[in-house]
């Protein structure tokens, strides 16, 4: 295993270390970069590890997820390259101390009784697999705790207790009001509150979980009568999700200042949509089967504080939201995303490009309304973001946007095209965060379509 960062030159290094909010050398007035430097985050994390250039899992990230090796015992890991670190092996290998405690922590089979112990526990743990990472040579125990990562399924993170939807980008809104309501695309309330409903959290699964076909009503077009029917209008919806690190109490909102202390980390999270299915129920009381048949969700868990480099200002809010709604600061992240769906035997096509920085409401936004009542929430509850569009044709992130509602047919690499899924595709959502030499990534969430 040789120190792949290594052969960076001094020209590059110099560059990394001065770039512009980037990570930078303590000592002001620095001219020329000075060689490694504890106080230097670019040059301070340098691994003994081979890494492939473009991993979404650097030594920046390190991200937490759940997997099983051929013993079939689950436990917790992190991404780091093609590898992960093995937590409970790490953990009975000394890394942190308290052996008996931390390796029967990580041999449990989701994340929650971790993240319930706190951000500064779940910084210390990562710091200390950073530094082991970052040692001057691969040490002697190395074998013991990495595991490649093709060799391990994962599973489910954490177990979910409540899970709840938001509508939070503006353009998607706007888009699918435009079908609906041509008039009246974005109806009055939207400018004023982050819209949402409760999901089903029994049907979220993890990548590469196939999802079947729904069946439910359906009332064809021009009739007065539903039909008991397969859903023929079955689509994806491109989305990240947050996931509660923090109890709050019953009763006791979560001011919006405060409301980034109760979220743990980010994943992608693609919120399956059966269109027609959702358009005879929604009214009055919004998405039930046509939403809460399988929603999907990418098995490494970033922490927010991996993000913190890729934090942006999100678009201006007009009118300017109600009181307990306002925070000062960049509340959204750059975090570039992308759609693609695979036929059959076929090879896949890129069919969206967007990114987070566009949702109209942050996440900060999203749990101070959440809880604004008095609502509580648990460690391991999960919020996903809503459909996340630009303004854009290319960035729209839901066939139902994308071939407008069926009348505009996406073409795909293999000379087919698509107004919604077939069965057989795969649809793969891929997210990442690059700035000043870092790459910070969530690897990928896929589900085949299977039929009904």
């Amino acid at each position: 295993m040789k120190r792949k960062n290594a052969t960076l030159s001094f020209v590059q290094l110099k560059s990394l270390c001065s770039a512009p909010n980037g990570p930078m050398h303590a000592a002001a007035g620095e001219k020329e970069h000075p060689g490694p430097n504890k106080y230097c985050d670019f040059c301070r994390m340098q691994t003994w590890l081979s890494l492939p250039t473009d991993t979404d899992f650097s030594i920046f990230n390190l991200p937490y997820g759940i997997f099983v090796a051929a013993d079939g015992q689950p436990r917790a890991g992190m991404a780091i390259g093609d590898h992960l670190v093995d937590l409970a092996a790490a953990a009975d290998e000394g890394l942190f101390g308290k052996r008996r405690f931390f390796r029967k922590l990580f041999e449990q089979p989701v994340l929650n009784d971790f993240i319930a112990l706190g951000k500064p526990v779940a910084s210390r743990i990562r710091r200390k697999v950073q530094n082991w990472l970052c040692l001057p040579q691969a040490p002697g125990n190395a074998g013991r705790i990495l595991r490649e990562r093709s060799a391990v399924r994962m599973l489910l993170p954490i177990h979910i207790g409540d899970y709840t939807d938001f509508y939070s980008s503006i353009e998607h809104a706007t888009n699918v009001g435009k079908m609906f309501r041509p008039d009246n695309p974005l109806l009055p309330n939207w400018r004023w509150i982050p819209v949402g409903y409760h999901g089903r959290s029994s049907s979220i699964v993890p990548d590469g979980t196939p999802i079947r076909r729904p069946h439910g009503q359906v009332l064809p077009k021009g009739q007065e009568t539903p039909v008991f029917s397969a859903c023929k209008q079955l689509d994806f919806e491109l989305e990240m999700a947050f996931i509660i690190g923090k109890n709050s109490a019953l009763g006791e909102p979560i001011p919006i200042e405060r409301a980034e202390e109760y979220i743990f980390g980010m994943v992608l999270f693609n919120d399956w949509s059966a269109r027609d299915i959702q358009r005879w129920e929604y009214v009055p009381l919004g998405p039930f089967l046509g939403k809460n048949f399988g929603s999907s969700i990418s098995p490494w868990i970033v922490p927010l504080e991996a993000l913190k480099p890729f934090r942006v200002k999100g678009p201006k809010q007009n009118p300017p939201p109600l009181d307990y709604l306002r925070a000062a600061g960049a509340r959204n992240y750059d975090i570039r995303l992308e759609v693609a769906i695979q036929p059959e035997n076929a090879a896949e096509t890129i069919v969206c490009r967007s990114n987070t920085r566009y949702l109209y409401w942050s996440m900060a936004q999203q749990l101070a309304h959440h809880t604004i009542n008095g609502c509580n929430v648990r460690v391991g509850d999960l919020m996903a973001s809503g459909t996340i569009s630009g303004s854009q044709p290319g960035s729209f992130g839901s066939l139902l946007e994308l071939s407008w509602g069926g009348q505009k047919p996406v073409p795909l690499a293999n000379g087919a095209t698509r107004t919604f899924l077939e069965d057989g595709d795969t649809v793969c959502i891929r997210g990442w965060a690059q700035k000043d030499g870092q790459r910070v990534g969530f690897g990928a969430v896929s589900g085949k379509i299977l039929p009904a």
